[in-house]
């Protein structure tokens, strides 16, 4: 995806692919440029990062296997569960993917809710293993 950025006088014209990123051309801003084609960048410093997230739920978690969109969540914490329930269902790639649980336990934490996009790798749901 490429952006156009205006930052003190300056056209920086940058594409973003795959979380790199590459400069194609730097140019000086010209003072009659329509707005609607330069997305604005404040000169002011960035803020402070955000506060860490609360901290993960107790028991392992059920990572997300590939990116993409959550359509819908099939369990709430404090469930009981069985190897091969439906946990979520998620949208990638125009395809919905169901999310199975990989044990037998209990819901400790829904991690995300329907709408909510998430990475590989991200968790999804936290299970506490059935004892025994």
């Amino acid at each position: 995806m490429k952006y156009i950025i205006s930052l003190k006088g300056k056209i920086y014209e940058v594409e973003v692919e795959h979380g790199e990123a590459q400069m194609l051309n730097v140019s000086e801003a010209q003072p009659n440029q329509p707005k609607q084609a330069v997305s604005r960048v404040s000169d002011q410093p960035a803020a402070a990062p955000a506060a860490p997230a609360a901290a993960a739920g107790s028991g392992e978690s059920v990572p997300a296997p590939m990116g993409g969109t959550i359509t819908g969540v099939k369990v709430s914490a404090g469930q009981q569960i069985k190897q091969g329930d439906l946990l979520v269902t998620l949208e990638a790639m125009k395809m919905e993917n169901e999310i199975f649980a990989p044990f037998d336990g209990t819901v400790t934490q829904v991690a995300v809710k329907a709408n909510d996009a998430v990475n590989t790798g991200d968790p999804l749901v936290f299970l506490e293993r059935k004892a025994g």
